[in-house]
């Protein structure tokens, strides 16, 4: 049902964003196909389509065979109408994927780090890549940091992005929607995506560039919490007063961030009892399906042996599966999830008069 109070302004870009996501999901549809599926009147579906054909956002493909009276035209989106920017900042580097409408990658790269700089050298990046592809319409930043609708909340490594409203800095100078996002939670969904597995509980854990993290997923849906803090693993309590970020240094002393450069995070009989723990702490209040970890942190063997650990907390029946995954690929493929549904939903395409 429609609201009294949407205006025709409001109703037009609903109707235009139900139409384009149709299209997309569909391939190809013809006037009747949008009419069954979105329960849209065929004259209004007929208006919006000549204005999109008109606008080049879809093009028309050809007729459906007759079944008696006049052939159906069957319309499709153009892909290249809108692209999208995936892009994510870390420690040393900083990791970009172009990407059209259905998903298809147009271009990936890395760049120069902007953590120890300032938001304006992220800016100066995407102005280059705007530049470069001006059809660019919508924006997902992953940051490793907790992120309160679009703002920097806790980075505590990078003082300079603490407290940025990061969405709004991009949007106003580009005018393009965005979307921030933090790291793991990209990660988890993009997971999920990948794998095609829904309404499942996950937890993605990173032990990376920046100190540990994770991301949580229940019954199919990103856990961010009710200040956006959800999955700031490091402070989780442990043992003996120690925080998580504290259990996992090595025997020798040395911080979690030297640690996380050995081919496997935690060999320790500590660290793998502090992974343990954790584990056995998500178990106990999500009960997750599986915990996913990054492939270069760690091996099978270590996976093996925190899995027995676990079972020292916890029932062995109740614990998750422990698997490996490609964090890049996992956490892009979460920025570009979100940047698509951005495109569809506020693509900044919509143009009314």
């Amino acid at each position: 049902m429609t609201d009294i109070h949407t205006s025709p302004k409001e109703m037009k870009k609903a109707i235009t964003q139900r139409i384009r996501a149709a299209l997309i999901m569909m391939g190809s549809a013809t006037k009747a196909d949008l009419c069954q599926r979105l329960g849209i009147s065929f004259p209004t579906i007929s208006k919006f389509l000549t204005q999109m054909e008109q606008d080049g956002e879809i093009h028309y493909v050809g007729e459906d065979d007759s079944s008696g009276g006049r052939r159906a035209k069957r319309f499709a989106y153009d892909p290249e109408y809108m692209l999208g920017l995936a892009i994510f900042v870390e420690k040393t580097e900083t990791n970009y994927t172009i990407f059209n409408c259905i998903g298809e990658i147009k271009e990936e790269g890395m760049m120069p780090s902007v953590l120890q700089q300032n938001v304006q050298q992220l800016v100066h990046h995407i102005e280059s890549l705007i530049e470069k592809y001006p059809r660019l319409r919508s924006i997902a930043i992953g940051v490793p940091g907790a992120v309160s609708n679009g703002q920097i909340i806790f980075i505590p490594p990078y003082p300079n992005f603490l407290d940025n409203d990061l969405k709004e800095t991009i949007e106003s100078r580009f005018q393009i929607p965005v979307i921030v996002e933090n790291d793991m939670n990209a990660s988890v969904l993009g997971f999920a995506s990948n794998n095609e597995i829904e309404n499942e509980s996950l937890v993605y854990l990173y032990f990376g560039q920046n100190g540990p993290g994770s991301g949580i997923m229940i019954n199919g849906d990103v856990v961010r919490g009710s200040t956006f803090f959800a999955g700031e693993i490091a402070l989780v309590p442990q043992d003996g007063g120690r925080t998580f970020v504290q259990a996992l240094k090595d025997e020798n002393g040395s911080s979690d961030n030297d640690a996380s450069r050995n081919a496997s995070l935690v060999p320790t009989e500590g660290q793998i009892d502090a992974v343990a723990r954790l584990i056995a702490t998500f178990t106990g209040i999500t009960n997750p399906k599986a915990v996913i970890f990054c492939n270069e942190e760690i091996d099978e063997a270590v996976l093996s042996r925190i899995k027995e650990r676990s079972a020292v907390y916890m029932p062995r029946k109740h614990l998750p599966e422990l698997l490996k995954s490609d964090f890049k690929v996992d956490y892009l493929s979460g920025l570009q999830h979100l940047a698509l549904d951005l495109m569809i939903t506020d693509s900044g395409a919509d143009r009314y008069e």
